[in-house]
């Protein structure tokens, strides 16, 4: 019997699909005592990634993000390990160690062979192991190295090394960190990748998977913002080096890519359209336009914000990665407690493996993390591979792509030239000419920052405007806006950049910083010496400013008159 080209092209087709989804190789785990919506996102995980049944899991565990470590050990990390066992998914050597000097002869038992790499745990899975060591002597707060509490990802990972006994307080170097070996993250190395599928709601967690395939089936698009501090010496340098390598890698992929050095965090009224990356430090909670719900996540964004406690709640929005995953994120990274920054994960490592090396979600972050058993809490589809590499090593191409983002694979290749060497000039004549741009607000929009920077200011201002006309996303709208009234200003058309920010307050009545855009106004407004606008600026802004905080100090005594001596 022989098959027909096209049934031939779909077994293919088929066969292909049941490779890359990798379901085999990942064991889900729930809290069962988290009822329904923990099950719930296993299944929904099982289902869309072809995990095989006998590897869903459930387990009895507390409902509360925090479990002391018994709790840990006795209901997570040893009933997992024993299911692993028994149904054949890792395998265990005993090994005999002979005795040596005063230590004397001991079984081991060791990790040979294993079929699964990743574990999942679901919405529902406590985070955190909580502190069970108390100071000793004078000390009033335990010493890195003295510390039991971890997250319970860090934790969970060392499980093939259970058997080793290795030291549970401290940190514990990752003996895997920087590798380029993708293949040795495997538990034959003592090492299980563990991510979750978490958030402030199930439905949150659900749309990991969800927002992780459609970017899989179609390509990671949109813009790369990287929010650096501007740091040139200390000890925190190390963040800002992590953030700027990260920010090249993706300027090489072909990323419109945004790198800010400036010491503060990206305002309120800082502009974030069609986010695919992003990374930053080192606000305490969510801010600017995070705080303000503006920022647009496409579907696969990756975020990450470089603070502490970023993870010390998951359930809610209230903290960075709360807020990243609330706002839309599908992969993330935090912190349970305090890891310093040396323990965190390496930025620079985790995108270039993402972007460059065509890693996995999990492969990427547990080769970017330099300790274990430690602080670091894991947010994402462990599957989750946004840039596949071909065999010949170049960017695997997505199939056919939607119209909507052909605009976004132009412009990925237009930035790939740029970054190759070619001429802004011929870039910039090709894309004027091109038919496509005249119908595509991104394609407009670089048409006029390629015009910016030939020093095209009024070409600029033009081009901008006809994105305008093409339907622009929500804070694309409000760049490419603000982006017509900063131009103007640089022309010296204050008349006309009075009217942009005029027109552009009128038109976004909830921006989040309008007494910003009133002091630009009021400058404006000097310059040309009308009273009438710099009255009316004034009291906006007298308005727009906050009141001094209140206060129930009673005022500052007066001081008493010192009487004179007497003669």
């Amino acid at each position: 019997m022989t098959l027909s080209a096209r049934t031939l092209t779909g077994l293919l087709a088929g066969f292909a699909i049941r490779l890359w989804a990798g379901g085999d190789e990942v064991v889900v785990v729930y809290n069962t005592e988290f009822r329904p919506d923990s099950r719930l996102v296993a299944e929904h995980y099982a289902e869309k990634r072809a995990v095989p049944d006998r590897q869903v899991i459930g387990l009895s565990l507390p409902r509360a993000e925090g479990m002391t470590r018994t709790e840990f050990e006795k209901r997570l990390q040893e009933p997992l390990l024993a299911a692993l066992e028994q149904r054949g998914l890792l395998t265990f050597y005993d090994q005999i160690v002979p005795a040596t000097g005063n230590l004397p002869g001991r079984v081991v038992r060791l990790p040979v062979a294993a079929t699964v790499r990743y574990v999942a745990l679901c919405y529902g899975v406590p985070v955190q192991i909580l502190e069970d060591a108390k100071p000793t002597g004078t000390n009033k707060t335990l010493l890195p190295a003295q510390r039991r509490a971890a997250a319970v990802d860090s934790e969970l990972a060392l499980s093939p090394a259970l058997y080793q006994r290795l030291p549970i307080e401290g940190v514990l170097r990752n003996p895997f960190m920087g590798t380029e070996a993708l293949s040795r993250l495997d538990p034959k190395g003592g090492l299980l990748m563990v991510t979750r599928l978490d958030g402030p709601s199930g439905s949150v967690a659900r749309n990991l998977v969800d927002n992780a395939i459609a970017a899989e089936t179609h390509g990671l698009w949109g813009r790369a913002y990287f929010d650096a501090r501007g740091l040139t010496k200390g000890g925190y340098k190390v963040g800002d080096d992590w953030i700027i390598a990260a920010s090249a890698a993706a300027r090489r992929h072909g990323f419109e890519t945004v790198l800010d050095r400036d010491p503060a965090t990206f305002g309120p009224g800082y502009p974030m359209p069609q986010t695919a990356l992003y990374a930053g430090w080192y606000d305490q909670a969510p801010s600017g336009p995070f705080a303000q719900s503006t920022v647009e996540f496409m579907p696969g964004a990756i975020a990450y914000h470089i603070f502490s406690y970023s993870a010390r709640s998951i359930r809610t929005a209230d903290t960075w990665v709360g807020c990243l995953l609330d706002r839309g994120a599908t992969a993330t990274v935090g912190f349970v407690t305090e890891p310093y920054l040396e323990s965190t994960i390496d930025v620079g490592i985790w995108f270039s493996r993402l972007i460059e090396s065509g890693a996995t979600f999990g492969e990427a972050t547990y080769a970017a993390l330099p300790s274990l058993s430690w602080q670091t809490t894991v947010i994402g589809d462990p599957l989750y591979r946004p840039f596949p590499i071909r065999t010949d090593s170049s960017p695997a191409r997505p199939p056919a792509l939607p119209e909507s983002l052909v605009p976004w694979s132009r412009l990925r290749e237009i930035n790939l030239r740029l970054v190759r060497g070619d001429t802004p000039t011929r870039v910039l004549e090709e894309l004027a000419r091109a038919p496509e741009t005249r119908s595509s607000a991104l394609l407009e929009q670089k048409l006029g920052d390629l015009c910016e920077q030939a020093g095209k200011l009024d070409d600029a201002v033009e081009a901008y405007r006809r994105a305008l006309a093409l339907r622009p996303s929500d804070q694309q709208r409000v760049h490419l806006q603000l982006g017509v009234a900063r131009l103007l200003v640089a022309l010296r058309q204050s008349d006309a950049a009075i009217s942009a920010y005029e027109q552009f307050l009128k038109q976004n009545p909830k921006y989040p910083d309008r007494i910003g855009i009133y002091r630009k106004a009021l400058l404006l407004a000097r310059e040309i010496n009308s009273e009438s606008l710099i009255r009316r600026y004034e009291a906006e802004i007298q308005y727009l400013t906050p009141p001094p905080p209140a206060t129930n100090a009673p005022p500052p005594a007066s001081k008493a008159p010192v009487p004179a001596k007497s003669k």
